[in-house]
């Protein structure tokens, strides 16, 4: 019987079951590890299945060989080939097809949710951008898988962090934890990853946080290898080594890659526009994209896909400087045209490829112009990878990392954070965002990072306002005003017209101040004494806007109304409450970021 009474448990009574569990532990973080851990798992599961499927397709539509990697083969195997990109093109149409007639909405990525959203994330957006991730990928299009899998760590990780009934700030660092274990688990690199979650998803790296990061992206990694499905681990191989006389020009190479990145996210823009200007419909433009990069694919397969094949290629081998920079192009171009006509994916792997194209475009320069120099073009393409992939993705930590656990080489990895660090200073002072934070620009939002500002989003003026404020007739004459309101009884007063719309705001103190002019100003009404009568605050500004209000009126008090065209007064807000609130919310911040209850 009491075997039998499990099976009708109730997903509601096992949570609140865990939540009594969560409560009982003397130290709260050693929970949070442990959720993180499981996050780790799961993360890693589902990124070898989401590698697998994409390797399965490759595999059957590019009929390749068990174990071949798509971009690394010198040609298609029939012609016939070039048009797969097309087909997926097709079904990536239809599915844009039917999330607008279902309206669903832009899906929320997790930079996005942790910057503005508290971590909250749907998995219902989740499942969505991997499917078309894969399809994407699957199919050959230049676009990578490393986007659709910190979408689904973090958001199942998300879920898990809201169904404990984590904090807010809790939740934002499970996602980080999400996120972290993903990019371990595709690289084989848990450093990399949990410093993916650090700089690019939580956006801080505090101590409070280390833990769990660092304890996802560990159980990332080993559940990857666990199932033999480490995705694409880069290898490196010995690297030569290094004279104080080659620091200079590598230096050189980090401030490129920072140049070099801004211009590829401009012509990434400027190719999403041009698709965008067609007078064709959206459901139609992936397939003009897969088009597109299918003939690419006839002139080399290293276009196609995310590029891990071509990756490896390119630093096994030493081509000439003539192909290199075709590859180059034609990678950028095929990665630019899939991105702009619709197909779903970014450019995480696709700045390191062209990032080592890059290295070995500039070792070939410096061969020429100073042979004395001794430029390898293994050096150089790490190089070149890591800082244009700072430039493009962000992360200079990141990216160093991946380098040191790709080469195991702590000179290299000295090198490669001073160019990283310049790649990045050039792009904040140059442009100011990475490829992520720019398409939410794009969208409207002012974000630099995943650092949360929506706690300042949800502090508005509707929340701030006092709603118990007190209105006269604006023909009220200012005798009678005296008689209504004396000195005391209130310190401002709204005037309003017979339509109960706003007319301006009534200092009492100085309504009384000239009692002596009281006969003079028989035929004066409060109406023409009003201040501030075009200024006003509306309930869904944030603070930040509100702020600014104050600031550009001068004024210490405003009047909220419901709309800026009918100005039904609805509250009044001060601006000393304003910024109280405002404090408060910075305090809490803060107590959030350094672990204090």
């Amino acid at each position: 019987m009491a075997i039998d009474s499990l099976h009708f448990v109730r997903r509601p009574q096992l949570l609140a079951g865990a939540k009594h569990l969560f409560g009982t532990f003397k130290a709260p973080g050693l929970f949070i590890v442990l959720l993180a851990c499981g996050v780790g798992v799961i993360s890693g599961a589902l990124v070898a299945a989401m590698g697998w499927i994409v390797q399965q397709m490759h595999w059957y539509l590019f009929g390749l060989p068990k174990g071949a990697r798509l971009s690394s083969m010198f040609a298609l195997f029939e012609p016939s080939h070039a048009l797969v990109p097309l087909a997926g093109g097709v079904v990536m149409g239809a599915s844009i097809a039917w999330l607008r007639y279902r309206k669903y909405r832009t899906p929320i990525d997790p930079i996005e949710a942790n910057a503005l959203h508290g971590g909250r994330m749907s998995l219902t957006d989740t499942f969505i951008i991997v499917f078309q991730t894969i399809i994407s990928s699957g199919f050959g299009a230049s676009v990578g898988l490393e986007a659709g899998y910190t979408q689904i760590g973090s958001g199942v990780a998300s879920r898990i962090g809201r169904s404990f009934g984590l904090r807010r700030n809790d939740v934002r660092m499970l996602v980080g934890c999400g996120a972290a274990a993903a990019i371990s688990a595709a690289f084989d690199a848990p450093l990399t990853g949990a410093f993916y979650g650090f700089e690019l998803i939580i956006g801080v790296y505090t101590i409070v946080n280390v833990a769990p990061v660092l304890a996802a992206a560990l159980m990332g990694s080993v559940t990857a290898d666990l199932l033999k499905a480490s995705q694409f681990p880069i290898h490196l191989g010995s690297v030569p080594h290094m004279t104080p006389n080659q620091y200079l020009p590598y230096m050189l190479l980090g401030l490129l890659g920072g140049i070099v990145s801004i211009a590829i996210m401009h012509f990434v823009t400027l190719v999403e526009r041009a698709f965008s200007s067609l007078s064709i419909d959206v459901t139609l433009r992936p397939a003009i994209g897969g088009c597109l990069v299918g003939l690419l694919a006839l002139g080399t397969p290293q276009v196609l896909s995310s590029g891990h094949g071509a990756f490896q290629l390119q630093m096994a081998m030493n081509y000439g400087l003539t192909v290199v920079a075709g590859v180059f192009v034609m990678k950028l171009a095929a990665s630019a045209i899939s991105l702009g006509s619709g197909f779903r994916g970014g450019l995480f792997f696709a700045s390191l490829f062209l990032g080592v194209l890059l290295g070995k475009l500039f070792a070939a320069a410096m061969a020429i112009l100073s042979p004395q120099t001794g430029i390898d073009p293994g050096v150089a393409g790490v190089i070149g990878m890591t800082s244009l992939a700072v430039g493009v993705v962000g992360g200079p930590l990141t990216m160093t990392f991946l380098a040191l656990e790709s080469s195991g080489d702590l000179t290299l990895t000295g090198v490669v954070l001073a160019g990283s660090i310049l790649s990045a200073m050039v792009v904040r002072e140059g442009f100011g965002y990475s490829f992520s934070t720019w398409r939410l620009h794009l969208r409207g939002e002012t974000i630099r990072s995943a650092h949360d500002v929506g706690w300042m989003r949800s502090l508005t003026v509707g929340s701030m306002m006092r709603a118990d404020v007190r209105t006269v007739d604006a023909d009220t004459p200012v005798a009678e005003f005296r008689k209504l309101f004396p000195l005391g009884s209130a310190q401002r007063v709204i005037a309003i017209d017979a339509d109960q719309h706003y007319v301006g705001i009534l200092l009492v103190a100085e309504v009384h101040a000239d009692q002596a002019d009281a006969d003079a100003e028989k035929g004066v009404t409060v109406g023409q004494l009003a201040k501030f009568k075009d200024t006003v605050l509306l309930p869904s500004m944030n603070v930040k806007v509100a702020a600014q209000a104050f600031t550009a009126s001068g004024s210490e008090e405003l009047a909220v109304v419901d709309d800026k065209y009918d100005r039904t007064v609805v509250g009044l807000l001060t601006e000393g409450h304003l910024l109280r609130r405002y404090a408060e919310e910075l305090e809490k911040a803060r107590r959030d970021l350094s672990g204090e209850s």
